[in-house]
């Protein structure tokens, strides 16, 4: 969350997670019929297509002359996209909920700056590298792996719902400009993988992720969500994430509240969220949260009341005070210890 962004967009992240996990159901409904069917039958991109979803006229490249940059061919059960290589001006491009399983035609595109192919049957999201692909989604596909993105300009990747089980592939130098990065409902068991110094959004949500790693990559990070996965503890963050401000955990597995204690190297992070963990239903949940991490703002839902913080600072201020006379307590036993030389000690009598 920059400075300029409103405090209700966690409100937005939180809804947006709702609204999609029970999008997410119906999608593996959708999924578990398709495999059901048999190969369908050819159905090529042809001229009524084109007649029917061409828009957006706008000047060519010299500036001399006109042609159509946006087109929209969806719920057409189509097999094949072969002809779309003659139009090489588009610009914007939407194949969603077809049968697809071959996007090659694309590369010929190297004007084109959106792409979205949601709901087709693709088993990868590789492509050639298409120059000015600013964003891409390949949601609900049957897309296994990360390979072959290499788009130089793609700021915004979308592979939600796919059967991606590793990340590997994203090479940092080709995508310099990626700044966020979708793969909720995968099959991910860790991040590892993540060589993307540039991203600030990165949504993990509904994975089977138990374990953090290669996080220390992520230096501009801001938000990060990890809702509805496997974690039991909170090992794997690291001191150069400081950009890091919103953070979901909702839905894993940590029950010890102290793993809060190892976000306290986010020097940034201003919301949390716990609900639906063990660690959760605690007596006192909120005021242990915030006794650790101080400058946290929100955690769940609700932000910190005044009184809370009050609260939170005594307790801070008690166990400082109680830590500082455990110290003078170790220091009085140590000069007790030098103060007893053993050769002076008398021998017992006999």
């Amino acid at each position: 969350m920059s400075d300029e962004e409103p405090e209700d967009d966690y409100d937005d992240e939180e809804q947006k997670e709702e609204v999609e996990e029970k999008g997410g159901e119906e999608e593996e409904e959708k999924e578990g019929a398709e495999e059901e069917e048999e190969r369908p039958v050819s159905n090529p991109l042809n001229e009524e297509h084109f007649k029917e979803g061409l828009s957006l006229l706008s000047k060519t490249g010299n500036g001399l002359a006109h042609a159509f940059v946006k087109f929209e061919a969806k719920e057409k059960e189509l097999t094949d996209i072969a002809l779309i290589q003659g139009f090489i001006h588009l610009r914007y491009v939407d194949l969603s909920d077809n049968l697809l399983r071959d996007l090659s035609p694309l590369s010929c595109l190297t004007h084109l700056l959106w792409l979205k192919v949601d709901n087709n049957r693709l088993t990868s999201a590789a492509m050639d590298e298409l120059p000015y692909l600013q964003i891409a989604s390949f949601a609900n596909n049957r897309i296994k792996d990360t390979i072959g993105i290499s788009h130089p300009r793609l700021a915004s990747l979308n592979l939600k719902g796919n059967d991606i089980e590793e990340i590997s592939g994203l090479d940092p130098l080709k995508l310099s400009n990626l700044h966020t990065l979708e793969l909720r409902s995968n099959s991910l068991k860790t991040t590892a993988g993540l060589f993307l110094p540039k991203l600030k959004n990165l949504y993990l949500a509904q994975n089977s992720i138990s374990r953090l790693e290669g996080l220390e990559d992520l230096m501009q990070l801001t938000t990060l969500h990890l809702r509805d996965n496997l974690l039991e503890n909170l090992d794997g963050f690291s001191g150069s994430m400081k950009a890091l401000q919103y953070l979901n955990l909702r839905g894993n597995a940590i029950a010890n509240l102290q793993e809060v204690s190892k976000l306290q190297m986010l020097p940034m992070l201003r919301a949390l969220v716990l609900l639906d963990n063990p660690c959760a239903d605690e007596g006192e949940y909120r005021l242990d949260v915030l006794v650790l991490l101080p400058r946290l703002e929100r955690l769940d839902k609700d932000f910190f009341e005044e009184d809370e913080r009050l609260d939170a600072e005594d307790i801070r201020q008690r166990r400082r005070e109680e830590e500082l006379e455990l110290e003078r307590e170790r220091e009085r036993e140590k000069e007790l210890e030098l103060e007893v030389d053993p050769e002076e000690t008398p021998e017992p009598a006999e």
